[in-house]
């Protein structure tokens, strides 16, 4: 095989590694334990569909399951298109961006979902484990002096494509960008609460002062 087609087989395989991590990121726990509790995502918080929602109209509980499929959904597409497509480059990276995209935009709810925090996070450790490990806990520091989760989005989605890009991973930095540009678009609405005043803090979540009443309990 010459390298010429080498090179298109290996660019020809990318839409197909796009796919997958998309469709592993489109699934959306939130979204399921919301019907199965009867809860209406978007009658509060921010009325999105993600972990932070979760929190502020479910509880912790909700909030963990959702962070934990999330973290479980991206590393695994990450996983498959390394042992699938171990000879692509970037083709874990390829993944790990459209899973959260795909947290972010399913096609099963109008491409309505998740802001991608917790599938950025994921992804992250799925690339380099250990800088990831450093991260999170650099996040709750600033998570507990902020009380704000979206500032600890903000946070990662600057900090890890700077990494990325100053160790020399810059293809993977500037894919990563993409997500970052995504999430920065998603959180507009968050940016402007926080000019207001108005986002919903950790602590104010987790004492349940926005949590919905479910139309079971109802």
């Amino acid at each position: 095989m010459t390298p010429v087609s080498d090179f298109v087989n290996a660019f020809s395989a990318y839409p197909l590694i796009a796919l997958l991590g998309y469709v592993f990121g489109a699934s959306n726990m939130a979204i399921y334990l919301a019907k199965w509790k009867g809860v209406d995502l978007a009658a509060g918080g921010s009325g999105n569909p993600g972990a932070s929602n979760a929190l502020i109209l479910m509880g912790w509980r909700a909030a963990v399951l959702v962070c934990v499929h999330d973290l479980i959904k991206c590393n695994l597409a990450v996983y498959l298109a390394g042992l699938l497509f171990p000879e692509v480059a970037c083709a874990r990276a390829v993944a790990g961006v459209a899973s959260i995209l795909g947290q972010m935009y399913p096609f099963y709810t109008h491409f309505r979902g998740g802001k991608g925090f917790a599938a950025y996070l994921a992804v992250t450790l799925a690339l380099d484990w250990k800088f990831a490990l450093c991260l999170y806990a650099v996040l709750i520091v600033v998570l507990i002096a902020s009380n704000y989760v979206v500032v600890c989005t903000f946070t990662t989605i600057t900090v890890v494509p700077i990494y990325f890009a100053c160790t020399g991973r810059v293809p993977e930095a500037l894919l990563l960008c993409v997500a970052t540009a995504a999430m920065l678009w998603k959180h507009r609405e968050n940016i402007t609460r926080l000019k207001n005043g108005t986002e919903i803090g950790v602590r104010a979540a987790s004492r349940g002062e926005h949590r919905v009443r479910s139309r079971k309990q109802g």
